[in-house]
């Protein structure tokens, strides 16, 4: 069959009788090619139906699951006006990523970070925007503003698409890229089912437990760790201009209310009931660790005419329940010198490092998400409504051992200091969202096309009693004796911790278009508005003991037992009998409040000449407007609170911009390849946590991390250019460079305080990212082994430069160096196999990035680089009947841990695991 069909506007909805009258040329195709472009385009869907109606019967289609889908994705990239990387479902199904951080390490450039973000072309995670079907929704992370993606699991996602090159349609705070998340739509037909798994790993042969509530197995407090009510009302009744129960403070206050004195031993029994109030059986055991399990659940189904409406109507509902465990040892140090020789440095000493720390950890995660889909198609109109809620439960239990000779904390010295912490964290995100698309045919506005939604969405955090203990381990000659703590040693031997967080984010948005037709070319002119309205609570509140002057407590006198000290007080009668006194630790700005609004406007064109040259472009304008307060929620102080909650003190916090942004992209287009370049304006705003001075623990870098308030937003250049190859067989293959100029970028900076860093932001002067990506997809053979053996894969090298100006300068050692996260390289690549009688599928899928900056180093140190991970992951696949399918996967074959070297040392560690998991799934 011959023929050659050019769609550029691939989203674009046209009346019938404007498709009739477009010119097609000829060019050779099959029927693999004919679906997916009827997929991608209404467009193609008709024109397709008028060419083959009579030849369809003759072509034979011999293709696998993956190259099909693959090809599918790459006809939509070919279709898209700006640099964009494509990722269907069936290839996050191929690689056995089990969510979208996951899966999207696998795209051109892109490498992942903790597990949970994405940086895009060496860019931090700062760079990159993330949507949810084209809607910003807000992030359950404590300390950052992007989302978290790995709380987006891999069985609601129909694809991702990476769009690397800015288009005025999208925000203006676009870095590296863009992730837009878009989930699967109504079924064509009924779908039912059903998985379940399960997964070994390598270090949880053991772990570490406690007793914590009966609802933990879900994901949620029941209200065991909650705050206590009388502790509330009695933050609310003892002030002394802020929230104090310390004994002295409620004698006052008790006196006063009753006009007559109280005494000391009064005061101390209602402190003493409020010790009692709070939950304290936190101890550690060590006991086995189960193997990870989960489930997943689908159901759909589509109804044609439903009620004699005419259209139709369809629901796909989704549940997955995921419960895994993962046991680490890692240790974190400080280097003694700058002149330290990294072949002295050993890994259980002291030998290079002034204080270290070592770590070992066990970290409970249960994953529980579900959706429901519904939607409404009538006659070129298609309306959605959908729901989603995603729970990602962490629940920690952990001890680290910290020695810094210079204080005597060493086992040399006989006394090191102990920390046993204990940390449920429930984070949640809830999204409604309502969807539309029409095509407008009526005479006087025909060919217009209107889409729009609206998203209502909340994320929100609560870590209830934690619990950090800190004491002494004590040993002779080597050998450890008993855990201790006493009054003398003051700091904070038994800390609570209660954490809030709610994010909120509401937006709107709608795109109306419109195509024009001329002899030898065409033109879409496009136009809309964007609304967002954000507001972020963050509240906590800290609890510590203090034990009197006389006070030496023996709290274990072996290493089981060490475990279990989070219990010591369980009983009331142990803290009856202690000189104890709680105390409400509570800085005057350790809170926080921020609101933002943004109200965005654009307008653009798509212009096509001789279905060959294509230039894009428009600008966007952008009303910014933000306010970041830090305060304290127990401050009744009126001197106090007008010094963090004055109009001045609002002012020096609120940042407002109006800025317009340009873009502009050329393809020239020819059936075999495709050649592209564009440039566009864009802007990278501070994380509202970075903006508050305010000190906390990142519990990614393990840092503690101070806001600046002070800090500005980042202006970027964005240049691109890519050739694209497309060949008759499915196979191809794309080069392309890309450069960035960043004016005041953000960077992150090392701080050595009382032993240990501290992580600080401030803004460079400027800086610039450049580099090179290629992408293939190849068939290596079509008849070995009974299948197709084909190679994917993706390469990105690039380099980039900061520079921070000497004024600024402060303790920073290097003035010029790479930018913080940003790696030389970036490969992915697979061996992928599919045998001819579609019972067999396999992967071997390997990634690796470059050494990668973690933060600038200070006062003659260097640099602290993040070590490049050699990841290794083989996906064996076997469909016994049509409807089910067996999946074994082996992760980390290679078993490289996370390493952190500063001057060519390593001042950090931490095991990964090794895993093997086993799935099975039905369709009904």
């Amino acid at each position: 069959m011959e023929g050659r069909f050019n769609a550029p506007f691939v989203n674009r909805n046209f009346g019938l009788e404007e498709l009739q009258m477009k010119p097609i040329k000829v060019f050779k195709t099959n029927l693999i090619t004919i679906s997916l472009l009827s997929l991608l385009s209404p467009l193609s869907t008709q024109v397709i139906a008028q060419e083959t109606a009579q030849e369809i019967e003759e072509v034979v289609a011999v293709g696998s699951r993956l190259k099909g889908s693959a090809s599918a994705v790459i006809e939509e990239r070919k279709n898209q006006a700006f640099v964009a990387d494509i990722m269907g479902a069936e290839q996050i199904s191929r690689t056995g990523d089990s969510d979208a951080a996951s899966a999207l390490r696998r795209v051109t450039g892109l490498s992942l970070v903790n597990d949970k973000f994405i940086y895009v072309r060496g860019l931090g995670e700062r760079y990159s925007s993330v949507r949810l079907n084209g809607a910003q929704v807000p992030s359950p992370d404590l300390t950052r503003n992007v989302i978290p993606l790995d709380i987006f699991p891999s069985s609601i996602i129909e694809s991702l698409a990476v769009q690397k090159a800015y288009s005025p349609n999208m925000p203006a705070a676009f870095g590296g890229g863009d992730v837009n998340i878009r989930t699967k739509s109504i079924p064509n037909d009924r779908v039912i089912k059903l998985e379940v798994g399960v997964t070994h790993k390598d270090t949880n042969s053991t772990g570490f437990v406690y007793n914590g509530s009966d609802d933990d197995w879900l994901g949620e407090d029941d209200g065991l760790r909650a705050m206590p009510s009388t502790m509330n009302a009695a933050l609310n009744k003892y002030i002394n201009g802020i929230s104090d129960i310390s004994v002295l403070n409620i004698r006052d206050i008790e006196s006063k209310e009753r006009g007559e004195a109280v005494s000391q031993a009064e005061a101390i029994a209602i402190n003493k009931t409020l010790t009692k109030s709070l939950h304290r059986d936190f101890g550690m055991v060590e006991k086995d660790l189960d193997p990870d399990f989960g489930g997943k659940l689908v159901y759909g189904d589509r109804f044609e005419d439903l009620f004699g409406f005419g259209g139709s109507l369809g629901f796909l509902f989704s549940a997955a329940y995921d419960h895994e465990w993962s046991h680490s040892k890692g240790y974190s140090a400080v280097l003694s010198s700058v002149d330290v020789k990294p072949e002295d440095c050993g890994k259980s000493d002291l030998e290079c490092y002034s204080a270290r720390t070592d770590k070992e950890s066990t970290k409970k995660n249960v994953k529980l998400n579900s959706s429901l889909n519904i939607g409404y198609k009538l006659d070129g109109h298609d309306v959605n409504a959908s729901y989603m809620m995603l729970r990602d439960t962490e629940d920690e239990a952990s001890i680290s051992l910290y020695q810094e000779p210079s204080k005597s904390l060493s086992i040399a010295n006989g006394e090191i200091q102990r920390k046993n912490l204990t940390s449920f964290e429930q984070r949640e995100l809830e999204v409604i969202q309502f969807r539309g698309t029409h095509n407008i045919e009526y005479d006087f506005i025909k060919g217009v096309g209107f889409d729009w939604q609206y998203t209502d969405s909340t994320a929100t955090t609560d870590i209830p009693s934690e619990l950090e203990i800190t004491a002494r381990d004590r040993y002779t000659d080597g050998v450890y004796t008993d855990t201790y703590t006493s009054g003398p040693l003051g700091g904070d031997p038994f800390l609570y911790r209660f954490v809030e967080m709610e994010d909120k984010v509401e937006n709107f948005g709608w795109n109306l278009s419109k195509a024009f037709y001329f002899d030898s070319s065409e033109v879409e002119l496009k136009g809309g508005a964007y609304y967002v309205d954000k507001t972020r609570e963050y509240k906590t509140d800290f609890f510590k003991y203090r034990f009197g002057p006389t006070e030496n407590i023996i709290l274990a006198t072996n290493k089981n037992e060490a475990l279990g000290i989070g219990s010591i007080f369980k009983d009331d009668s142990r803290v009856d009998n202690t000189e104890i006194e709680i105390l409400f630790q509570e800085p005057t700005a350790d809170d926080y409040i921020a609101a933002q609004k943004i109200d965005a406007y654009y307008g653009s064109f798509d212009y096509v000449y001789a279905n060959d040259w294509r230039l894009s472009g428009g600008l966007r304008y952008e009303d910014f407007r933000q306010v970041a307060l830090a305060f304290s929620r127990s401050v009744f102080d009126a001197e106090l609170l007008n010094d963090k909650l004055s109009a001045e003190a609002i002012q020096e916090a609120s940042v407002m911009e109006d800025e317009t942004f340009g873009s502009l992209s050329m393809t020239y287009s020819q059936p075999t390849y495709q050649v592209r370049a564009g440039w566009g304006q864009t802007i990278v705003r501070p994380d509202l946590r970075e903006l508050t001075p305010v000190q906390y623990q990142d519990p990614l870098t393990d840092y503690r991390t101070l806001g600046n308030p002070t800090l500005k937003s980042s202006h970027l250049d964005n240049f691109d250019v890519r050739v694209e190859f497309y060949f008759e067989s499915g196979d191809n293959f794309s080069v392309g460079a890309f450069y960035k100029d960043i004016d005041k970028p953000i960077e992150a900076q090392l701080n050595e305080r009382d032993g240990r860093f501290t992580l600080e932001f401030e803004n460079a002067d400027s800086a610039y990212v450049y580099g090179l990506e290629a992408e293939w997809l190849v068939e290596l053979s079509s008849d070995f082994l009974g299948g197709a053996f084909f190679t994917s894969g993706n390469l990105t090298v690039s380099d980039s430069e900061v520079e921070i100006l000497e004024s600024a300068r402060g303790d920073l050692t290097n003035l010029k160096r790479r930018m913080t996260g940003h790696s030389k390289y970036v490969a992915n690549l697979q061996l992928n196999y599919d045998s001819h009688n579609g019972n067999h599928q396999g992967s071997l899928i390997y990634n690796v990035f470059g050494d990668r900056i973690l933060a600038a180093g200070v006062n003659g140190f260097d640099d602290a680089y993040e070590q490049p991970i050699n990841s290794l992951d083989a996906v064996y696949s076997y469909y016994p009947t049509f409807s089910t399918t067996v999946t074994l996967k082996v992760k980390n074959l290679l078993g490289q841990d996370f390493e952190v070297e500063q001057n060519g040392a390593l001042i950090r560690s931490q095991e990964s695991a090794q895993q093997v998991s086993l799935d099975f799934a039905v369709e009904f």
